[in-house]
């Protein structure tokens, strides 16, 4: 590739940068680019985003529809459903979904159909970032060779990079902008390029050897925290059986001002990442003969949470003489984490759905997840209650799933029969904790 000159239209703001998925990661980085100067244009197959961000108007809650409507009314932030548009653009970035398969193998069907879009308009001198989360050797065994198919080459008629996603929905201390950006490319131009590029709109950028390192990098960063997690997980089922307080526990051993980091156990793992990155990477270590029983032990323990809440449910139950077949629960919280409204991969869906699948009568609510709909391995249509203080005696339990700000849990617990908390959500509740089971 003779000379370089997207490295002066970077620099000079020129570079007209596209996102393909406007979701959770797509749409706060095209607003950053966008925020730094750059002309940006969002593509998605969902027509609804179009309409939205057409209108100025978020739907994630966690980012405000004001800044975005200054945005699109400048002109600086489009989208649209038309990938031959991609021809029109210098950079390229890819934040499309990465789920698992029902046999929870890697699911690359989105990174597919997006590379066999964007394939026919690659032009030469263009910059194409994969982002979205994926074992070690996507990027350069599935993105480039779709990418390639017209004649071009990467890293000599086309720039090739990865960087990988690093969201906190809900995380006010960061955001996409002061989050360091982890970037490899398939050539030394390649990751020239493509530092250039983030660094002209966010504050660090950690570039690295090479695709296969920020790739991975991902995923250890994920893989961490599952095993942690899992580990307290299993201390939390430890702590149970022997009648000892694992909140009390982790508090106090997070006084130690060296060697230790709390992590929090829950009715498991929910989210994009940490409940499907350890087996994207236990998949790919396969075809290197090895077998990562550690990380898939804590995938298995995660995994089975949802199951240990419904068994303690039983056991409140059993323990005020009513059984679970036939009992009306409560699901407080259908959102991973609290606060926000991502519902991806949330331990509450899999509860509700085993709960249902032993015949109680089911509820949630949930003031930023109004409605659920049937997909990804959760199979009914619910919308969320009002949470009435004056009904909440009319459900044999209440289940705790999600630790959502704007709930009284002092009332919570005082006007329900059973409450089942999982998440250490009444910690402060003083009057009628003989009603509270931990789960």
């Amino acid at each position: 590739m003779v000379g370089n000159p997207l490295l002066e239209r970077i620099s000079n703001r020129e570079a007209k940068v596209g996102v393909v998925g406007l979701g959770y990661v797509g749409l706060p980085l095209g607003m950053a680019f966008a925020d730094a100067g750059f002309m940006v244009t969002g593509l998605d197959v969902d027509q609804r985003k179009i309409d939205k961000i057409t209108k100025g108007e978020s739907y994630i809650k966690h980012i405000p529809s004001e800044p975005l409507a200054e945005l699109t009314k400048a002109g600086k932030l489009t989208a649209t459903n038309e990938f031959a548009r991609s021809r029109e653009l210098d950079c390229v970035i890819i934040c499309v979904p990465t789920p698992l398969t029902a046999s929870r193998e890697p699911d690359m069907s989105f990174i597919i159909k997006t590379g066999e879009a964007l394939a026919p308009y690659v032009r030469p001198g263009q910059l194409f970032i994969l982002e979205s989360t994926t074992y070690p050797g996507t990027t350069e065994e599935i993105l480039k060779p779709l990418l390639e198919k017209g004649g071009l080459k990467a890293g000599v008629d086309f720039f090739l990079a990865f960087s990988p996603e690093r969201e906190d929905p809900g995380n006010k201390g960061f955001n996409t902008k002061t989050i360091p950006k982890v970037v490899g490319g398939y050539s030394p131009a390649c990751l020239e390029v493509a530092v250039a590029l983030y660094g002209s709109a966010l504050k660090e950028v950690v570039p690295v050897s090479s695709t296969r390192v920020a790739e991975l990098s991902k995923l250890l960063e994920n893989i961490y925290r599952c095993v942690n997690i899992a580990m307290v997980n299993e201390m939390k089922m430890l702590c149970d059986r022997m009648n000892v307080d694992v909140w009390e526990v982790i508090q106090a051993a997070s006084t130690k001002p060296f060697g230790f980091q709390p992590f929090y156990p829950g009715p498991g793992l929910g989210g994009h990442c940490i409940p499907i990155d350890p087996f994207y990477l236990t998949w790919k270590a396969r075809e290197f003969e090895f077998h990562t029983k550690f990380i898939e032990l804590a995938g298995e323990v995660n995994w089975q949470m949802p199951y240990y809440v419904v068994q303690r449910t039983m056991e409140a139950l059993n323990a005020n003489k009513k059984v679970l077949n036939g009992a009306k629960v409560l699901c407080l919280g259908a959102a991973y984490k609290k606060d926000i409204d991502d519902f991806r991969e949330s331990p509450s869906l899999r509860v509700m759905t085993l709960l249902k699948e032993k015949g109680a009568d089911i509820s949630y609510h949930d003031p930023f997840v109004k409605e659920l709909h049937k997909g990804h391995g959760f199979n009914m249509d619910m919308t969320s209650v009002p949470l009435d203080p004056e009904t909440l005696n009319q459900y044999d339990a209440v289940i705790i799933l999600t630790d959502h700000s704007h709930i009284d849990y002092n009332e919570l617990v005082q006007r329900s029969n059973i409450v089942i908390d999982t998440r250490n959500a009444t910690k402060a509740v003083t009057e009628g904790r003989e009603k509270i089971l931990k789960a």
